[in-house]
């Protein structure tokens, strides 16, 4: 006998997709994206740039590590739910202190499995992002025109600014280092620079990277201004990933930003704050059809000519066009050329889009942590 599906996906065009619920029950509405990563799907749900957004998975084994609060990119997950074409598997792993569907359910996150999620994928890519209300009750029963009608009535992320929901309360300090086999996570016990850190939604592996290359990081909220920034005397200051449309945040983010280019530091973006850099040197972001959401983009660095293997998780992206003189792109994406990079012509300021510390190459891009870290000594 054939089970009842247990969850429901409507999306705004009217078209539902059923399958089997998993994790906590209720519903929730956002916009819908894929990941076509391998692995990390914990990462990839505590990700605090995923805010407003349900993730598609398009590779099939989703569970089958568990979870761990190590590998936790921030306390909850914040991803709105998972979509995935089987359900999650028993895990097998020795680092697995948790199933995945235990700790969605405990952290208020829907799941869905039985997705014809290639389906999905294509009509993501061809229609663009869609609205979603994604629905999970042990019982089946749905209503359908409501759930169509929420995800008609979503807002999307045109015009949002998510960083303030993310970002931290109240400034702290970081210390912590990249993971190393036998130990673990490592304190930095030898910093050589002061850094800043303006979290936008920023992944601890972020700041572990900084803390690996030296860096005594100071974590300040999103709406830090460039005083508050200042006050603290830093080496270089550090721009932090994060969620909805640069231009929201960059109100207030974009002067403190200018603030700092006026006091001549060494300066670092990634993703959001990569997009914020280049919307305070007078650039133009744009919402992309679909965006890049993965762990197998290659990017060209076009200095050295060098491809590498990325990470990537953006919804919107620099106009490149709208560069101004003497802001040079350095990398691009080999997917559809959109930008990747840029930095201002003779001075330590640089950000890219994609994620260097998500380890896709997986030492592809630490060296842009390196970089950073030259500048704030020279």
């Amino acid at each position: 006998m054939a089970q009842k599906p247990t969850a429901c996906l409507a999306l705004a065009d009217g078209t539902i997709f059923y399958g089997m619920g998993f994790g906590a029950t209720g519903e929730t509405v956002a916009e819908l994206c894929f990941n076509t990563a391998m692995t990390g799907y914990q990462e990839i749900m505590t990700d605090p740039s995923y805010a407003g957004q349900v993730v598609t998975f398009t590779f099939p084994h989703i569970g089958n590590t568990g979870v761990n609060p190590e590998d936790d990119e921030t306390a909850d997950p914040v991803a709105e739910g998972m979509v995935v074409k089987w359900d999650p598997t028993q895990s097998s792993n020795w680092r697995a202190t948790e199933e995945l569907t235990a700790w969605l359910a405990k952290r208020n996150r829907i799941g869905m499995g039985g997705v014809d999620t290639r389906r999905l994928t294509r009509a993501i890519r061809q229609q663009g992002a869609p609205h979603v209300a994604l629905a999970h009750d042990p019982d089946g029963k749905f209503d359908i025109e409501a759930l169509v009608q929420k995800a008609r009535e979503f807002q999307g992320l045109e015009g949002l600014d998510l960083a303030k929901d993310v970002t931290c309360a109240q400034s702290y300090s970081w210390n912590e280092m990249r993971w190393a086999w036998p130990e673990g996570y490592k304190p930095q016990t030898d910093p050589k620079h002061k850094v800043v850190a303006i979290d936008f939604g920023a992944k601890r592996n972020i700041l572990r990277c900084l803390a690996s290359a030296g860096c005594d990081v100071t974590v300040l909220p999103a709406t830090a201004t460039a005083k508050d920034v200042l006050a603290l005397n830093p080496d270089g200051v550090f721009l932090s990933n994060g969620p909805g449309d640069p231009a929201a945040t960059g109100e207030y983010a974009v002067p403190m930003i200018k603030g700092v280019l006026d006091a001549d530091l060494p300066v670092f973006g990634i993703c959001l704050g990569h997009q914020m850099l280049a919307l305070a040197v007078g650039a133009k972001t744009i919402k992309m059809n679909h965006g890049h959401h993965g762990a197998n983009h290659p990017v060209k660095d076009m200095e050295t000519g060098k491809v590498e293997i990325t990470s990537m998780n953006h919804g919107f992206t620099v106009d490149s066009q709208t560069l101004p003189d003497g802001v040079e792109e350095t990398h691009v994406s080999l997917f559809d050329g959109s930008n990747c990079g840029i930095r201002i012509a003779n001075r330590p300021v640089f950000s890219v889009q994609y994620h260097p510390e998500a380890s896709p190459g997986p030492q592809d891009s630490y060296y842009l942590f390196e970089r950073f870290a030259d500048a704030m000594s020279a």
